[in-house]
């Protein structure tokens, strides 16, 4: 008689498994989700589930698989990923996927072991209701915010092909990496899938606090973790402004990172535009997403959105791309490549 009980006890057991395994689970979207903030609220990293994401759903989603409100979405099964498998740094020669890089971008190859052992945190500055600094340049309304998110994609890139780990705190599902002149300007950027709050120390509060959730998991695997936060200054329209650094006055390795951001920069430009010097500089300040953010941070400033000559900095794509190349290009000088 006990043995039957045990039995059933391990059939109603097993039963409850397989009924979990299986069962499905649904979310609708909210206003202004994209797949990738939505996967990510729904705990469901969107590199690993986005392509089961829109191969359950295909005949529910809208043209360029937007998400409609008010339909419930299938999402995948939660899949176990073991502790090996977890702690494999990207091979050289394997394809990262990161669909917020946009379609064209998405699939990224590793092509070197140089940041292996780095994780990093990159933030574009405002964001959401807040576009920050905004220009004008021949009729049309230049605002800080998407520019910086398109360098911020453009760097994150090249951080992955170089090996590295990068956590993007603010996502913009609906723009990846674009390489209009003109980009156009919306709210719908998230904090990693959450919304942005309008009051500028929640909004700031939120991001750093993403950035130290992650880093208290990420310092245990990663040697080297830093965060970058990317902004476009706004000054009078004949003030042609460098890029620039700020670090916070009690960090040591923010200012050692600062500066060799700088040189990196001042050495591209010897090489590339020899003749003009770069004019750009490192300084601290107290600055709450440095002094609230637990892991080593700089703080840059792309040049000022009302100058004619730095606003060819930002609207031309090839200069973002170089941009975002060179902030990754400082980083691996910084880490001691």
């Amino acid at each position: 008689m006990k043995h039957y009980f045990h039995l059933v006890l391990f059939f109603i057991g097993f039963l409850f498994v397989v009924l979990q395994l299986h069962a499905q689970d649904y979310a609708k979207a909210k206003n202004g989700d994209g797949i990738y903030s939505f996967l990510l609220r729904n705990h469901r990293p969107p590199g690993r589930y986005y392509k089961a994401f829109v191969k359950l759903n295909k005949k529910k989603l809208g043209k360029d698989n937007i998400l409609k409100l008010n339909v419930s979405y299938e999402l995948p099964l939660l899949t176990t990923v073991s502790s090996k498998r977890r702690e494999t740094k990207n091979a050289i020669g394997s394809y990262v996927s990161e669909p917020i890089f946009g379609v064209k971008s998405s699939k990224v190859k590793v092509i070197s072991n140089k940041l292996a052992d780095a994780c990093f945190y990159v933030v574009s500055g405002h964001a959401g209701p807040d576009p920050g600094a905004i220009g004008n340049i021949a009729g049309h309304e230049v605002h800080e915010d998407e520019y910086a998110y398109d360098i911020v994609l453009r760097m994150a890139r090249a951080l992955i092909q170089e090996g590295a780990k990068v956590n993007i705190i603010i996502q913009d599902d609906k723009d990846g990496i674009r390489n209009n002149a003109y980009l156009s300007n919306d709210k719908t950027e998230t904090c990693m899938g959450k919304t942005i709050p309008l009051d500028q120390v929640r909004r700031l509060q939120q991001r750093c606090s993403a950035i130290n959730e992650l880093y208290r998991k990420d310092r245990k695997q990663y040697k080297y973790c830093r965060a970058i936060f990317v902004h476009v200054d706004s000054r009078s329209r004949g003030k042609r402004q460098d890029v620039f650094f700020y670090y916070s006055a009690t960090s040591t390795l923010g200012n050692k990172l600062a500066e060799n951001m700088k040189n990196t920069f001042e050495s591209k430009y010897d090489r590339h535009q020899p003749n003009r010097g770069f004019t750009g500089s490192v300084s601290n300040r107290n600055l709450y997403v440095l002094s609230h953010t637990v892991p080593v941070s700089v703080f840059v400033e792309l040049g000022n959105i009302q100058n004619t000559f730095d606003q060819r900095r930002l609207i031309i794509n090839s200069n973002r791309e170089a941009l975002g190349r060179w902030l990754k290009d400082g980083f691996i000088k910084d880490i001691g490549h």
